[in-house]
């Protein structure tokens, strides 16, 4: 016999993924993520059902709402961060409990920049670019005008779209990420300097636990010299895995079966714009690789 708690079971099932999704791109944390997502289901358990009519709109208002107040309370830990801070990678090569119908604002570099926006501004970004509401819905959820909503939306493209270059596709992404990876690993100056845009940007994320650049390194120069004098010893005795995190290729470097970095990067027509060197052992513990 099914009861009421089973039928609100199917129905958060059924949108699980999506919290997830709008929850992850607002935080930018597995954990706050599905932290937030269980807090969702507890609040469902004990609302009045029965004055719902449309569960999935209700649960993905609750989620975001929860989220942008979240998100306020995670900016102001972030600036006492040591080091730059990146997003928690996310493994997207199996499926992504991600839940997008597309990939929009998942990228590393895309949620780094999307810290930029204010808790609303990001919200009605997510929810338009990535889940395709309607504006409507979107001002319901923000609790903002229509109008405001779709200038919001404006501005945040306009804004991220200043800041970022034309993506390349996911083959010369992986192109130019593997052959960074054997620049790195030789010390070849000259090959990464090549491989960078000149204004290319290195953000590593120790966390303050491991070893780390505590600042982000800017141009080809910089980059390039700082990788090649960690080559030595950084890469002794590792073995490497290629994975999708994000729904990019990155490579997750372990030494004794224990994963201790996972590298990405975004690329344009000018060559490696970012990497994102993930070394914080609190943002690895959940990725899992073989290979």
């Amino acid at each position: 016999m099914t009861t009421e708690l089973d039928e609100a079971a199917v129905d958060f099932g059924r949108v699980r993924p999506r919290l997830f999704g709008i929850a992850y791109r607002m935080l930018g944390s597995v954990q706050e993520a599905e932290d937030l997502v269980q807090e969702v289901w507890l609040k469902w358990q004990a609302y009045d059902r029965s004055t719902v009519r449309e569960p999935a709109a209700f649960l993905a208002t609750t989620t975001t709402r929860l989220a942008i107040n979240a998100s306020q309370s995670a900016r102001a830990r972030r600036e006492k961060y040591v080091g730059p801070w990146l997003p928690e990678p996310v493994d997207t090569s199996s499926d992504p409990t991600l839940g997008a119908e597309r990939g929009e604002a998942l990228e590393l570099a895309m949620l780094v920049l999307l810290e930029k926006l204010s808790p609303a501004q990001r919200a009605a970004y997510i929810l338009r670019e990535a889940f395709d509401y309607p504006y409507d819905q979107i001002a319901e959820i923000v609790q903002l005008s229509e109008p405001n909503v779709r200038q919001l939306v404006s501005r945040s493209r306009k804004r991220l779209a200043d800041e970022r270059r034309e993506p390349v596709d996911a083959t010369e992404q992986r192109r130019l990420l593997e052959a960074f990876m054997a620049a790195a690993q030789e010390g070849d100056l000259a090959t990464l300097v090549e491989l960078l845009a000149a204004d290319a940007v290195s953000y590593s994320d120790g966390g303050g636990i491991v070893r780390a650049t505590r600042i982000p390194l800017v141009g080809a120069e910089q980059i390039a010299k700082v990788t090649v004098a960690y080559s030595a010893n950084f890469w002794t005795g590792a073995t490497f895995t290629w994975t999708q995190t994000n729904g990019g290729w990155s490579v997750a470097a372990a030494r004794d079966g224990e994963t201790y970095v996972v590298v990405s990067i975004s690329a344009s027509a000018a060559g490696i714009d970012q990497i994102q060197w993930m070394l914080n052992p609190s943002k690895l513990a959940a990725l899992t690789f073989t290979g």
